[in-house]
């Protein structure tokens, strides 16, 4: 019998393939003859061919809809939701071909604005992730196609690290009936008063995209201009989706340009000499003073400045930028900067909320009496309380990372290359990212080079898995791990997220392991990394990483024990259990 199987799910990520893969599989062993159509990211969409359609006995469609109807009409087709295929695919197909009808495709009703079906929602969304690299936009395509596939009308704007992109237009926002904010750091929020707000983190809308949509349209809650503005409006979320994470993550989402540029302006400067700096008038002194002088000094204000924002919006900035710069000046470091940042916010919006003042003069409260008062409280809490014991605990832990043996290096670098290869661009790992960054402000550049050759491995060990091991991966699974390649030579470590989807008690400890052996190599060797991004193309700018082959044999060594061990460990056939939401 000639079959087609259509596969398709909300997020297009893993379920897609693995449906389609096993149901395939099962076909084979029923002695039918199959073409096989994916709607998915990891590949373009290869419709099937009229000729097969014609041939076609029965049409098989695991997805939530049937895509482009038109073309099967009057064959015997079946539908189910994805999830009813992955657990017993022979038993899906039985069913298949036992209830299989003629198809007859509703009549397409005329173009008109969207949304079109009964019921149906016009939804906006925004995803904002730390780094804004990765999770922003694969979250945007897990909750377009998720929209999609329950008939909602959905925009997203992404804001990632080169800014907004696909910008929600004003008219798009007032005719939505809900918008969902998917960030993990601090996004304006004041141009969604008066709709209905549903906030969660990139992560979920990843996952979830599903559930997230329904949870939005059935828990929303009006944002009225007031909450906006002050960013109160933040109601039933987990720790993770606010607080102190959140607030963290904010601060160092903004501070990163400045590391970025000032790390690898510093390295420019190497080229000329490593002390060719000192010589003033030279252009290697100008670029230390651009790099060194400037970006590095502002990288601890900023810091502090936007984790104050994300607390308490703008009138947190100019008492947290204050408190940053403070920090730095006695010592302090990124850990008074956190401190002072945290200090600032609350007081800010402490100040905010309790000091009443006359309506004839309310106006000055945000240009005068909250940066003030603010800016007053963190200053001499900075100066007379806590800059010293922090600038003391900051200097004591330098002094360790310099000058601790081999054996402390080794297990530092085994810690932090395994949390960065736990959980792929999630908590653990953003944790040990953001203690790499904080260290760059202290001149201490070894644990971030161990944290970024270690963020490397999963996607690259990936890459090499479904080389190595090609018989085990399906057609779609070559093809996504050799975008996985890529990904992970740009220290995007998410490349590797299909795969522990699909096969997380393999892949997850195949990675930390690998990450373990980069991040101890990396301490062992004293490598030393100028920038906290960039990847492999770092290595392109002299002086950036040093040493560069160590450097280079140490990522090597990880990612080709996590490739060749997940190579060994994979089975070519093997039930995966999935969420039903995909």
């Amino acid at each position: 019998m000639n079959v087609i199987l259509i596969t398709a799910c909300p997020s297009g990520m893993a379920t897609t393939f693995l449906a389609a893969r096993r149901l395939e599989q099962a076909a084979g062993r029923l002695g039918w003859q199959t073409h096989v159509e994916m709607h998915g990211e990891l590949e373009p969409v290869r419709p099937v061919s009229a000729e097969a359609i014609a041939a076609a006995d029965l049409i098989v469609v695991a997805a939530d809809q049937v895509p482009a109807p038109q073309r099967f009409e009057g064959k015997r087709l079946f539908r189910a939701a994805i999830d009813q295929a992955l657990p017993d695919p022979r038993a899906f197909l039985e069913r298949a071909e036992r209830e299989a009808r003629p198809y007859e495709p509703e009549p397409q009703a005329p173009a008109a604005p969207p949304p079109a079906a009964e019921g149906a929602s016009r939804i906006v969304a925004v995803t904002a992730c730390p780094t804004g690299v990765a999770h922003t936009f694969m979250a945007a395509e897990a909750l377009s196609e998720a929209g999609k596939s329950l008939g909602h009308a959905i925009r997203v704007e992404t804001q990632g690290s080169v800014g907004a992109q696909d910008q929600l237009t004003d008219e798009e926002i007032r005719e939505a009936d809900v918008v969902i904010l998917a960030c993990d750091i601090e996004v304006d929020p004041t141009r969604f008063a008066g709709k209905r707000v549903y906030r969660t983190s990139t992560g979920n809308a990843l996952k979830k995209p599903r559930p997230t949509i329904e949870a939005a349209l059935a828990e929303a809650e009006m944002e009225d201009a007031a909450a906006a503005q002050a960013g109160e409006g933040e109601r039933k979320k987990s720790v993770k989706e606010k607080g102190v994470y959140k607030h963290l993550l904010t601060g160092v989402s903004f501070m990163l340009p400045m590391v970025v540029a000032g790390g690898l302006l510093i390295a420019l400067s190497f080229v000329f000499g490593i002390e060719a700096f000192q010589e003033e008038g030279t252009l290697a002194a100008a670029l230390m003073q651009i790099g060194g002088g400037t970006a590095f000094a502002l990288m601890i204000p900023v810091l502090a400045g936007y984790i104050a924002y994300s607390i308490a919006d703008r009138p947190g900035i100019a008492p947290g930028m204050i408190g940053g710069m403070l920090a730095s000046e006695i010592g302090a470091g990124f850990i008074g900067g956190i401190l002072a940042g945290f200090l600032a916010g609350y007081a800010a919006k402490a100040v905010t909320r309790y000091v009443k003042l006359p309506a004839s003069i309310e106006s000055l409260k945000p240009i005068l009496i909250i940066p003030l008062i603010a800016s007053l409280i963190t200053g001499l809490t900075m100066i007379y309380v806590v800059g010293e014991p922090v600038a003391a605990l900051l200097s004591a832990l330098t002094a360790f990372l310099e000058n601790m043996g081999s054996a402390n290096a080794v297990l530092l670098g085994i810690l932090l290359g395994s949390m960065m290869c736990f959980d792929l661009g999630g908590p653990v790992n953003k944790a040990a990212y953001t203690f790499g960054v904080g260290l760059l402000a202290s001149e201490t550049y070894a644990p971030m080079a161990a944290i970024m050759a270690a963020g490397m491995v999963p996607a690259i060990g990936m890459g090499i898995a479904s080389l190595v091991a090609r018989a085990k991966f399906s057609e779609p699974e070559r093809e996504a791990g050799k975008a996985s390649l890529v990904l992970g030579c740009c220290f995007i470590t998410e490349g590797a997220i299909p795969f522990a989807a699909k096969d997380p008690l393999r892949v997850i400890p195949a990675c930390m392991v690998g990450g373990a052996v980069t991040g101890a190599l990396s301490m062992l060797v004293g490598a030393k990394l100028m920038a906290p991004h960039g990847g492999i193309f770092v290595l392109l700018i002299p002086n950036a990483i040093t040493p560069v082959l160590w450097y280079l044999v140490a990522i090597l060594a990880g990612a080709l024990i996590t490739g060749l061990g997940y190579a060994a460990l994979k089975r070519s056939d093997q039930p995966v259990a999935v969420e039903a939401s995909a």
